[in-house]
């Protein structure tokens, strides 16, 4: 049983990667594409103001390094959006398959549903409200190591107080029934990652206009249109992905508990 759940969790984690990648690349792209083109419009300038002030202009790498944008864009991003879906849908199915028959007496359609819901909440949603998603041109090499670790911290300490709220809330539901054991839980949730956030440091490099030694503008600072926009597509293709994921496991899983119903022997 647990393989069939696994690999249809993995089934719906490649469908989900499929539209969560249409979308980022309708969407999320040309925000990506901005920020890349703002980063160089920075270097530019900065090269500029240099070589007025009799400096040599820095090199900024040659368009030949690495990989070129039009490979970034469809076959780096369709892997890496697919890989993380399906990665995703594994962890879903694990979830499931631990939760299925000890949370109350709830169908797999319903469970489906909570559990996309729930990690969507807690894996993205809730850590992205201390660390937001960044453009990467917007981001500094320097404090890579440390963002990738605060948030991943984040990610895991939100996860797991999840788990815990829903934990207290099942063990108060006999004594204060379960629309008060669901308010507490969640006030509990809710107040567990304050806590955190406030004690967890902020990282703050969205890049702001450049100035030359007199104090004037000589180059914009990054609109904050487009990283609103950014962030509001990440977070769309975050919902593409666990609401397809949750969508499709409901549907396979409800036809193969059904299936099991009618044929035990199946």
């Amino acid at each position: 049983m647990e393989r069939q759940i696994i690999w249809r969790g993995l089934l719906a984690g490649a469908l989900a990667g499929v539209l969560a990648f249409l979308f980022a690349r309708i969407f999320v792209e040309p925000r990506i594409a901005l920020a890349i083109d703002y980063e160089d419009g920075v270097a530019a300038a900065r090269d500029a103001v240099e070589t007025a002030a009799g400096h040599a202009g820095h090199s900024h790498g040659g368009d030949g390094a690495g990989f070129t944008r039009a490979v970034q864009m469809n076959i780096g991003m369709g892997l890496g959006v697919l890989a993380f879906s399906v990665a995703i849908g594994a962890l879903f199915a694990v979830v499931f398959a631990v939760a299925y028959g000890r949370v109350g007496n709830i169908s797999a359609r319903l469970l489906s549903l909570y559990v996309a819901g729930g990690m969507l909440l807690s894996l993205y949603v809730v850590p992205a409200l201390k660390y937001p998603a960044s453009p990467p041109a917007l981001s500094l090499d320097e404090t890579l190591r440390q963002r990738t670790l605060l948030y991943l911290l984040m990610v895991v300490v939100s996860a797991a107080l999840l788990v815990a709220a829903i934990y207290l809330g099942r063990r108060l539901v006999a004594r204060l029934g379960p629309f008060i054991a669901a308010v507490i839980a969640a006030a509990g949730y809710v107040v567990a990652v304050a806590l955190v956030m406030l004690v967890l440091p902020g990282i703050d490099e969205t890049p702001g206009p450049l100035v030359d030694d007199s104090g004037a503008i000589i180059y914009p600072g990054f609109p904050a249109d487009a990283l609103y926009e950014f962030r509001l597509y990440s977070l769309g293709t975050q919902f593409v992905v666990y609401a397809t994921i949750g969508l499709s496991f409901a549907v396979m899983m409800s036809r193969l508990l059904g299936e099991r119903l009618k044929s035990p022997q199946a």
